[in-house]
């Protein structure tokens, strides 16, 4: 499927020694009204969660009503919000700043928000899971199911629980918005790695797992008497009761019984909020590290991101080598350290030559990885984020780095 980006065609491209990306503009992503979800993904250890918090925060001032929600499970988003400890429930962020206005009461021609609002919360996917099965079970099975000793298991720990209940909860939020007007945008920290885009296959995967031919053959003594099961039905459930024990299969087996009337409603909000990912209130931002494998990572995104139909609205790139003061080359920097050094090998200056040209030819490295991405992915805005001095643990940090967005 062809990459959707909100970007139109660009001219004939250039070669990878000389192509620079368009820019990503970040206000005006923010600004746009018709955005209502934005959703960070990329590799681990490239700032996702501080680019989402920043986005969030920066929209907030700018007069959106703004929740963001993180499944990292990092507490750095509680930290740099000032907020003791984020769970399930939307917490909100002291301190926002009300956006500036016109004197006749607008910004950029645009209405803006009486107060600005913005809420931090953190996904608890047991919490999440269990919220479910109460709103759509009986009590009587809800408590069959929440007390089953797999179903702990499973909504704890099982592989992809945490990205499917995302997609959950992002539903829900999303429902809600839309019912009562408390956000009008939602921004979605990932979890690291690559699977910051397994929550788009986690409701497949589930579902594949819950409907899977194993457990349907685990599940044959509880739907019907042992008379009716065959002779290979009952060699698999021998083998596997050998294998895991009689209490865990039972326990699987209640599990998936009580389970089995709910699991259909499970994929039909699981399907709708993935359309509601591929819809055009929804933008994807790829962040990543000026490093090659973050870049390859973040390629990997771009064409997962096209594949499955997500509206890509851009790459950040995070942690940018800023560019030294002064017009010295990395030659003529290392040119003048030798001269220097050969009549006073401990000269200061001689020294900090070396630093300057080893700094210019981390600029440029960083900067040819970049037109190397652009080239093979034109279409793709960029911002370009210069990385800080310290570690960002407040919103002071976090408003720095909007401003670093927006000028990217």
């Amino acid at each position: 499927m062809k990459q959707r980006t909100r970007v139109g065609p660009l001219a004939a491209a250039p070669s990878s020694a000389t192509r620079e990306a368009p820019c990503l503009d970040v206000d005006a992503l923010l600004d746009d009204r018709r955005t209502g979800i934005i959703v960070c993904c990329g590799s681990g250890g490239v700032g996702k969660t501080t680019t989402s918090a920043a986005l969030a925060l920066r929209a907030a001032e700018r007069g959106r009503r703004v929740v963001v929600l993180t499944i990292d499970p990092a507490r750095r988003l509680a930290q740099s919000m000032g907020i003791e400890a984020l769970d399930n429930t939307p917490r909100p962020v002291q301190g926002v700043r009300a956006p500036a206005t016109s004197p006749d009461g607008s910004r950029d021609g645009s209405p803006v928000a009486a107060a600005p609002r913005l809420d931090a919360m953190m996904l608890d996917m047991k919490r999440t899971f269990d919220e479910v099965v109460e709103s759509q079970a009986s009590p009587e099975k809800a408590r069959q199911i929440l007390e089953n000793p797999f179903y702990v298991a499973l909504s704890s720990s099982f592989a992809g629980t945490q990205e499917y209940m995302a997609m959950e909860k992002l539903g829900q939020i999303h429902a809600q918005a839309q019912r009562d007007g408390t956000y009008d945008l939602i921004v979605v920290d990932t979890p690291p790695s690559r699977s910051a885009l397994d929550f788009l296959d986690a409701p497949e995967r589930l579902s594949s797992f819950l409907d899977g031919r194993l457990i349907r053959i685990l599940l044959a003594p509880a739907k019907g008497p042992a008379r009716l099961m065959t002779a290979g039905v009952s060699l698999i459930t021998g083998a596997v009761t050998k294998v895991v024990g009689a209490q865990f299969l039972r326990d699987v087996q209640t599990f998936v019984a009580a389970f089995d009337t709910l699991f259909g409603g499970f994929r039909q909000r699981a399907q709708k909020t993935y359309r509601l990912l591929q819809a055009d209130g929804t933008a994807f931002l790829v962040v990543a590290a000026p490093e090659p494998d973050a870049l390859r990572e973040a390629a990997y995104f771009v064409d997962r991101l096209g594949e499955d139909g997500m509206p890509l609205a851009g790459l950040v790139v995070n942690r940018a080598t800023p560019a030294p003061v002064g017009t010295l080359s990395a030659d003529e920097a290392m040119a003048g350290s030798a001269r220097l050094r050969a009549t006073d090998p401990d000269s200061l200056t001689a020294g900090l030559l070396r630093l300057h040209a080893d700094q210019v030819r981390v600029v440029e490295r960083e900067a040819l990885l970049r037109r190397r991405f652009a080239a093979a992915n034109p279409e793709v805005p960029t911002a370009v984020v210069p990385a800080l001095a310290g570690d960002v643990h407040d919103l002071a940090g976090l408003r720095r780095i909007g401003d670093l967005l927006a000028e990217g």
